[in-house]
């Protein structure tokens, strides 16, 4: 499926509630830890340094605008937007700021306040108020 998208992200980078806003090139270290509750969009690079063995570190609740390349031995801390287009490559331990820019640098203190919202509470709803049924025939399950 990664390949019908264009995702290249490894097993076990991302914490539960992964939300990828829609389908395109998204690139991802296999040394990445990223939080719950993320949201990415396309054209996004979360890379590491030139040895490789540093990739950054990001935390929960995160928002990951189109475009936005990420990489370095860096800290990202909970609650941060991160705008589109945007370089980070430096580390942000303030929660709840955006961050945009080339190279990136705060712009405010909205964060990812109201951005990740919907997301949490679909992951959080029952099932059955969930208004999608699938039909097992059309699923394809990839080994």
């Amino acid at each position: 499926m990664s390949i019908r998208l264009g995702f290249t992200i490894p097993l076990n980078v991302f914490g539960p509630g992964l939300c990828i806003a829609h389908r395109g090139t998204i690139i991802i270290n296999k040394n990445v830890r990223v939080g719950e509750n993320c949201r990415i969009h396309a054209c996004t690079n979360i890379g590491s340094n030139r040895e490789e063995t540093s990739a950054p570190q990001i935390g929960n609740n995160v928002y990951i605008g189109p475009g936005a390349k990420i990489f370095g031995n860096i800290t990202i801390a909970d609650d941060i937007a991160i705008g589109a287009n945007s370089v980070v490559n430096k580390s942000f331990y303030e929660k709840g700021i955006s961050i945009a820019g080339v190279p990136a640098k705060k712009i405010n203190n909205k964060g990812s306040n109201g951005t990740l919202t919907a997301n949490k509470e679909l992951f959080h709803s029952k099932i059955s108020n969930l208004a999608v049924k699938v039909d097992p025939s059309q699923v394809t399950v990839l080994k």
